[in-house]
């Protein structure tokens, strides 16, 4: 049975894909990395690893592309390019994303990021694209046990808003994040971004949606 947007007292939102239009810099500077290191990398393989942790990632590279591949030196260069192209090119964000926040945190909605970005790096992005006063938590990979698709980062998400899982909204573009809020009992949405949900993710979201202007006019409406 699908949840209520009633219930929800806040939101908790990914990053990459979600907020800030980054996906396809991981699709263009994964193989990047990998080739300037030797790896065969395609990028088809980059779609893979979306809100993937580590212990989950190298075993599917290690079969999918080659057993010798070295996930933390390619993935350690990725970041090298890939902080280097948004330093000079700045971060982009997805439509409405600002006024998005900004309308929900007014309305007195508690904010908070889930995000496999590490935190001095999500924290940077917020600061620079001037959005981070709108969260009231911060919660990354590292800072939890597993993963998406687990439910850790949601779960801990919603313990630091002093909120039931059931009272938050999980804002995920990919099916890995919908699983993770899924299973952490949060209310779903999904806003697709490099692909549409196939028939599992589907029956766990709760809303589907084309953008996030949708997302707070949902809320929002009278």
């Amino acid at each position: 049975m699908k949840k209520k947007k009633e219930m929800i007292k806040g939101l908790a939102f990914d990053l990459d894909g979600t907020l800030i239009d980054t996906e396809v810099l991981f699709r263009k500077f994964w193989p990047m990395a990998a080739h300037q290191l030797g790896f065969p990398m395609e990028e088809r393989h980059s779609l893979m690893l979306r809100s993937l942790p580590a212990d989950r990632a190298i075993p599917l590279l290690q079969k999918e592309v080659c057993p010798e591949f070295d996930y933390y030196a390619v993935r350690a260069r990725r970041r090298e390019l890939m902080e280097a192209y948004l330093d000079e090119k700045g971060i982009p964000e997805k439509p409405e994303m600002r006024k998005t926040l900004e309308d929900l945190h007014l309305a007195g909605y508690k904010i908070a990021l889930a995000t496999a970005t590490p935190l001095e790096r999500a924290e940077k992005y917020l600061r620079r694209m001037e959005v981070k006063p709108f969260f009231d938590a911060i919660v990354c990979a590292e800072m939890v046990s597993r993963g998406k698709p687990d439910p850790d980062i949601y779960l801990e998400a919603a313990k630091r808003l002093s909120l039931e899982p059931g009272q938050v909204m999980s804002v995920e573009d990919s099916p890995t994040g919908v699983l993770a809020g899924f299973r952490a009992g949060c209310v779903t949405v999904m806003i697709p971004d490099q692909d549409m949900p196939d028939e599992n993710t589907r029956n766990i979201t709760d809303f589907l949606l084309p953008d996030l202007s949708s997302l707070r006019n949902l809320l929002l409406e009278a």
